[in-house]
């Protein structure tokens, strides 16, 4: 009796089909891959994407990756454009057609809106020479290589390369539009990928908020600014430059004679500090590894500009 496969040699051998077929596709990049970029890069609208069954979903990815990274796109499912949807479908976009075989009749009624209208109209097909292909204006054609399943039909290895041809589109078009971190946070103000580009900047408290007295402030008196500000500690600054910080562990250090002692006297020279263009989890890092509730915020010639407290790293959601 022949013993089964085991699941992991089944594994491996879905990922070394699926991996040649990547291979492939990167070696053989399409003729028109910068042709098709160029044009996404400056068409006026947005970047409609469309596809049924599996296509359909990696088509709906492809847009979603295109839209968080600069470049304006939209899923349109196929069947709900035929009956009311086609609208979303504009004279100044673009269209992207998904179908392995070129043959996917639900498309039939999206191409022959973009015939009618002169709408530029990509395919993405594993058969330049189908219907999809022969009324495109251009072709980004598929590896002709083997599906990974079983009996070699349900779309795996087709939908890895059309997923993959659509990530390469994506980030090409990023890069080509100067797309960077801060670009990248204004798409996604919300959740950990937010949290993690926000700036301490973003943050800090800053003006009248911030807890500062000169190097000659009687430590009487800087005792009551740190009381009113709240955040337990005092900035020392001469001619709007940082020279030092009083925290709760200076003053337990002074006790004898504290009353008697100025700001400057008592003050922790050289204080860790933090750019306002820093990342905020670095400057949580910094906080954390220096066993630090705050770090005061200076620009590139030492003025302060601001404060960033531990409590509004964690309101943020940098955890």
């Amino acid at each position: 009796m022949t013993s089964s496969p085991r699941p992991t040699d089944i594994a491996r051998d879905v990922l070394e089909i699926e991996g040649a077929a990547l291979a492939r596709l990167r070696d053989e990049m399409p003729d028109s891959f910068d042709t098709v970029a160029e044009l996404l890069l400056n068409v006026p609208g947005r970047v409609i994407v469309s596809g049924m069954g599996k296509s359909g979903h990696i088509a709906a990815k492809i847009a979603a990756t295109m839209a968080s990274t600069g470049t304006p796109a939209q899923y349109v499912h196929p069947g709900e454009a035929s009956h009311g949807d086609m609208g979303m479908i504009t004279s100044a976009d673009a269209v992207i057609l998904i179908s392995n075989s070129g043959e996917t009749r639900e498309l039939a009624d999206i191409i022959g809106h973009t015939r009618r209208f002169a709408i530029p109209m990509i395919a993405i097909t594993k058969k330049p020479d189908s219907t999809l292909g022969r009324q495109a204006d251009h072709v980004l054609p598929l590896p002709d290589a083997p599906e990974a399943c079983a009996i070699g039909m349900a779309p795996t290895t087709s939908t890895t390369c059309t997923l993959a041809l659509g990530d390469a589109l994506a980030v090409a078009l990023m890069r080509l539009r100067g797309f960077d971190k801060d670009s990248y946070l204004a798409y996604h103000p919300g959740g950990t990928l937010g949290a993690q580009l926000l700036l301490v900047s973003a943050v800090m408290h800053k003006g009248d908020e911030l807890p500062v007295v000169a190097e000659d402030t009687p430590m009487g008196e800087a005792l009551v600014e740190m009381t009113h500000k709240s955040f337990g500690v005092a900035a020392v600054v001469s001619g709007g430059r940082l020279t030092g910080i009083i925290t709760d562990g200076d003053l337990r250090r002074n006790m004898d004679g504290l009353m008697t002692r100025t700001a400057g006297e008592v003050a922790t020279r050289s204080p860790l500090v933090t750019a306002p263009d820093a990342l905020l989890v670095e400057a949580l890092g910094v906080m954390n590894a220096n066993k630090r509730t705050v770090l005061l915020v200076t620009d590139t010639e030492d003025h302060l500009v601001g404060l960033v407290h531990i409590h509004d790293a964690l309101r943020a959601g940098v955890a």
